[in-house]
């Protein structure tokens, strides 16, 4: 605690800033301060308050290991130091976020994905490696993982997004073609996955094709939850925790996504006023997914808190 007659913190990070208490942003940005890691609270100044993209930089170096992969539970639901496709999934994320996906560490993370991809070249979800350190239940290590959507999905459609060529993207892209064209019974977290490929997939009319296919069929096996007020009414998909609902916004993260076209514009206005109004007491939103353990629902709720606001500001809408 600061000692009596000490100089008060700068206007940007004091807790008495003058920013209307009932302002989701104003509200967040104290539960961002009270819990979060500093890699989120460095996300949260660079997006919100003016921060520079150099802080956040020098926090995600902290996960970064010898064999330029990710660890140390930067995806929280996977602990220990072990580099994994999840954590530099999500480390590619945020470098994209602050305009920072690109150069010789990219290059070195493409090896690094290279080095642990499926005979298929792709990724799987979960390496070997993790194998002894604690991780969530309902991702379990195999010794010889399958091809995951999931994991390589995403990875492969940040970096044709920000335009980086290296030879492992071609066979992962080609697997990530065959995994969603040929989609049939799925669940939203791999639709989350494949919307994120085909929103920068080279092959612009081959991808608008398979996201009218796939947007068929999230409505057809009641993937989104199109009107709020009758939750009840869209049961969650098998092995899911009770509630783990999703909405047109976990899809169409931005105007500009091609799962935009899914939803109607009063179903993608109604999932965002529940957005709005799913900020909790604290500031903070929350996660839907099964908690297995205090500290990795206490790491995820910041990272959760801070793409809702991304997300409702993508959409045109007032936080603070």
């Amino acid at each position: 605690m600061a000692e009596s007659g000490a100089s008060p913190l700068p206007p940007s990070t004091s807790p008495l800033s003058p920013r209307s208490p009932h302002a989701a942003l104003s509200r967040a940005e104290q539960f961002v301060w009270l819990t979060a890691r500093v890699l989120e609270q460095r996300r949260f100044a660079y997006h919100f308050l003016n921060g520079g993209a150099d802080p956040v930089e020098t926090a995600l170096a902290a996960y970064l290991n010898e064999d330029d992969g990710y660890g140390h539970a930067l995806e929280p639901d996977l602990r220990g130091p072990v580099s994994q496709p999840l954590h530099t999934g999500h480390a590619l994320r945020v470098l994209d976020s602050i305009g920072r996906c690109g150069g010789q560490r990219v290059e070195r993370v493409c090896r690094y994905l290279s080095s642990v991809s499926t005979p298929e070249g792709a990724l799987p979800a979960i390496h070997p490696s993790q194998r002894g350190y604690p991780s969530a239940p309902f991702v379990p290590v195999v010794d010889d993982p399958p091809s995951s959507l999931l994991a390589t999905g995403p990875v492969v459609g940040l970096l044709h997004r920000n335009e980086v060529w290296h030879a492992w993207l071609f066979r992962a892209t080609d697997f990530c073609w065959q995994a969603v064209e040929s989609l049939e019974k799925s669940h939203p977290y791999e639709v989350e996955a494949a919307i994120v490929f085909l929103d920068s997939a080279p092959d612009r009319p081959r991808a608008e094709a398979a996201a009218d296919r796939l947007g068929r069929l999230v409505r057809e096996q009641g993937l989104a939850v199109l009107d709020p007020d009758q939750l009840d009414a869209y049961p969650v998909a098998t092995g899911y925790a009770p509630g783990e609902h999703h909405f047109p916004y976990d899809y169409a993260r931005a105007p500009e996504s091609l799962a935009r076209a899914w939803f109607t514009d009063e179903e993608m206005e109604r999932s965002l006023d529940f957005l709005e109004g799913d900020q909790q007491e604290d500031g903070g939103w929350p996660i839907r997914w099964r908690q297995w353990a205090p500290g990795t629902a206490l790491e995820s709720r910041p990272i959760v808190t801070i793409e809702a606001l991304l997300t409702l500001r993508a959409h045109g809408r007032a936080i603070g």
